[in-house]
């Protein structure tokens, strides 16, 4: 299952990839020319036949999006940091393992409670964290019914479950920032086209010009969906992971809690002087 999930991974990527790569290659193309001077202005700026391959690179990137290109930059570099991180953080390992359900059911059917808390404060997982909470409550508070620690057990799976989701809604307002960031570069390039155009007399040389400036200022809008429709494939893959965590994760805790029951109701049949 690990290695179909980093595949299909890796397929968006690339795929998103070739895609932006694609739309930003393209070279427009003008009006066929005629005779000897069209021939001998197509070999002699060869350079001019794809004008947007300069896009591809850095500095071309700074020129054709303008002020706009350092957050979109800013956020693409966020984006990748935030994909990489969670693809090593977002695992089972992190929030609920084997090794320490096993230990915790041992040492609950023993009573050994300083046991597991001291095996909860050396776990880094979310199912021993909401442990210890548990334990911390219980035994600072010997008298608190079994309702009251499930209280506590409850509140503090709830604090971890929003927690794991509010990791991964930093993606998805990337997702969502991007494409605005993007049509406002759009806007700002369209308003200042449009200024220079009422500036001067409006001729071929004007026409071409507003075509020029049009492309630009859409490149600002292409490129802030290149970097926010991945965003949100990919904060909706993590979040369907997380979801799925926190079910096992709740699942672990529904355990926990019925055996420290029976451990109560053992405990509250011995001060009543009755048999197990």
């Amino acid at each position: 299952m690990p290695s179909r999930n980093f595949s299909a991974l890796a397929l968006i990527a690339l795929f998103f990839v070739w895609m932006t790569s694609g739309v930003m290659a393209q070279a427009p193309k003008g009006t066929p020319a005629t005779g000897a001077p069209a021939a001998a202005a197509s070999s002699a700026a060869p350079a001019e036949e794809n004008p947007y391959a300069a896009a591809l690179t850095l500095e071309g990137f700074v020129q054709r999006t303008g002020v706009m290109a350092y957050p979109l930059i800013a956020l693409s570099m966020i984006t990748a940091f935030f994909i990489v991180l969670f693809t090593f953080t977002v695992r089972q390992g992190t929030v609920v393992s084997d090794a320490f359900m096993n230990s915790a059911d041992a040492l609950i059917r023993k009573q050994d409670y300083l046991g597991l808390l001291a095996v909860c404060n050396r776990r880094n997982e979310c199912i021993a964290r909401i442990t210890a909470k548990t334990l911390d409550f219980a035994t600072r508070n010997p008298t608190a019914s079994f309702e009251e620690v499930k209280e506590v057990t409850e509140a503090e799976g709830n604090r971890q479950s929003s927690l794991m989701l509010a990791r991964i809604a930093y993606l998805g307002d990337v997702g969502a920032v991007a494409p605005m960031l993007g049509l406002l570069g759009t806007t700002l390039g369209m308003i200042t086209t449009f200024h220079e155009i009422s500036a001067t007399e409006y001729g071929g040389s004007n026409q071409l010009g507003l075509a020029q400036g049009v492309s630009e200022a859409l490149f600002c809008t292409a490129s802030g969906l290149a970097i926010g429709i991945p965003a949100l494939i990919f904060y909706s893959i993590f979040r369907g992971k997380v979801n799925r965590l926190i079910s096992e994760m709740e699942a672990a805790t529904t355990h926990i809690m019925a055996l420290l029951a029976v451990q109560y109701k053992r405990a509250a049949r011995a001060a009543a002087g009755r048999p197990e």
